[in-house]
């Protein structure tokens, strides 16, 4: 369904992000794209979504294929129409605006608005919480809620592909399984594809089919899901799992490792 194919991303006409990533996700596919912060994971999406000169950034090389097409040189508005969109980090909300209000703006592309009442009464389905709550302004909704209405608001738009930044940020372990239990649903029942962009590397592994591990801009390593859990280098830097723990400095010990087995 969407082909990345070695892409390079430059900011500000100096500063190389992205230097040749190349992934893929089939159709109705799940799957997780990881690495610490400022690897390269939200330029990623962003390059995907078509918004990078939002942010003085350019696409240099490379090409974005969704449903068999180039879209590298698309409007952000095409694109999702086309059938991608994004859920950003930081739950963006509109805090003024009550929560059927948020909802309604994701269908601003769609041209099918009698369906619109519908596909809120679904939406409400997966996410209950939100119908008890819809006449209410989102600034006062929790940080799950808030989570649950940003992706709401991307699902009504009647997505192919679903691309999530952090989903998990912020809160509690509890909320997280719920939400996590709620896109695995709406992938099962709906065949939306998700791309998941996540720190947590034990709960994007566990919820997605195949990874890719990104480090200064490159992807080091990718595999089925299964098998990366098993990775003793995954299992070392992302799921805190070790044998050095008898190291003096074991941060640098594991920086140094980190970098000689990634760049080998």
């Amino acid at each position: 369904m969407l082909k990345v194919n070695n892409i390079e991303v430059v900011y500000n006409n100096v500063i190389l992000v992205l230097k040749g990533i190349s992934l893929e996700v089939p159709d109705s596919g799940v799957v997780a794209l990881l690495g610490v912060n400022g690897a390269g994971k939200t330029t990623t999406l962003k390059a995907i979504s078509g918004i990078l000169e939002s942010e003085n950034g350019e696409l240099e090389d490379g090409q974005i294929e969704f449903m068999g097409k180039p879209i590298h040189r698309f409007d952000p508005d095409k694109i999702v129409k086309l059938g991608i969109t994004m859920v950003p980090e930081g739950r963006r909300i509109f805090e003024d605006l009550n929560v059927l209000e948020n909802l309604r703006i994701g269908a601003h592309t769609r041209r099918d608005k009698g369906q619109i009442k519908s596909e809120l009464e679904m939406i409400f389905g997966y996410f209950p919480v939100l119908s008890s709550r819809k006449n209410q302004r989102a600034l006062f909704l929790s940080g799950g809620e808030q989570q649950m209405l940003v992706i709401g608001r991307a699902l009504i738009s009647k997505p192919k592909l679903m691309m999530l930044d952090e989903p998990s940020l912020g809160l509690a372990p509890i909320l997280v399984r719920e939400i996590f239990g709620i896109l695995r649903l709406i992938n099962g029942e709906q065949r939306t594809g998700i791309l998941l962009v996540e720190q947590n590397a034990r709960i994007a592994l566990n919820f997605a089919q195949y990874g890719y591990i990104m480090e200064n801009g490159k992807v080091v390593l990718d595999g089925p899901s299964n098998l990366l859990v098993e990775n003793e280098d995954v299992k070392e830097f992302y799921l805190g799992v070790t044998d050095d723990l008898g190291k003096k400095s074991y941060a640098d010990v594991k920086h140094y490792k980190r970098r000689k087995r990634w760049l080998s």
